[in-house]
C-alpha cells in the first residue's frame, strides 16, 4: 500500500535527520556543555535504534528510502550545530519542538496503521515512548523564555516541512 510506504520513508528519513541533529549537538556539547553529553548520547542511541528498525523494514519489503536523505543529513547537522551554539537551553527547546511535532504525526500514523499494517504499526508504536521521553525531557530542561519562542517556532515549522516533503520524495 502506497500510504504505508510513505509512512516508512518519512519515519526513516526523520530518524536519519535526528541522528544528525544529535551528532552535531554532541560535537559542540563535548566542548561547551560536558554535563549534557550523556543524555545526548542516550537520545542519539534511541534514534539510531529507530532508524535501524525502519531501515530493516524498508529493506525487507524492497521499498526505497526517501530521495532527500542527504538533504536531511545536512539539515539535521545544521540545525544541531545552530541550536548547540545558541546554548544548552536551545538544544532542549529544539528537542521539545521536534518531538512535539513528531508525536502529533505518530498519533495519526498509529491510527492509520492499526487498520492497514500491523508490522509497521508495531514499529511506530515501539518508538513512541522514546520520543515522548525526549519531548518531556526537552520541555523540562528547556526554557519558556520569550527568547526561545522563535527557536521553537522555526524548528516546529522546519519539522513540519520536512515531514511534508518526505512524503513527496
Amino acid at each position: 500500500m502506497i500510504e504505508v510506504e510513505r509512512i516508512l520513508r518519512v519515519d526513516h528519513a526523520g530518524e536519519f535527520a535526528a541522528i544528525n541533529i544529535y551528532r552535531s549537538q554532541l560535537y559542540i556539547a563535548r566542548h561547551l556543555y560536558k554535563d549534557i553529553v550523556p543524555k545526548l548520547e542516550e537520545m542519539l542511541s534511541h534514534e539510531q535504534q529507530h532508524f535501524d528498525t525502519f531501515d530493516r523494514i524498508l529493506q525487507s519489503r524492497d521499498i526505497r528510502h526517501c530521495y532527500a536523505l542527504s538533504f536531511w543529513a545536512f539539515g539535521g547537522a545544521t540545525l544541531g550545530f545552530l541550536t548547540a551554539l545558541a546554548g544548552r537551553n536551545a538544544i532542549w527547546v529544539c528537542t521539545d519542538s521536534i518531538e512535539s511535532t513528531v508525536l502529533h504525526h505518530l498519533e495519526w500514523q498509529l491510527d492509520f496503521l492499526e487498520k492497514h499494517d500491523q508490522e509497521v504499526h508495531d514499529a511506530v508504536f515501539s518508538i513512541k515512548a522514546d520520543e515522548q521521553e525526549h519531548q518531556e525531557f526537552g520541555r523540562s530542561q528547556g526554557s519558556n523564555s520569550l527568547i526561545y519562542k522563535p527557536i521553537f517556532w522555526v524548528v516546529e515549522k522546519s519539522t513540519e516541512f520536512a515531514i511534508w516533503l518526505s512524503t513527496k520524495l
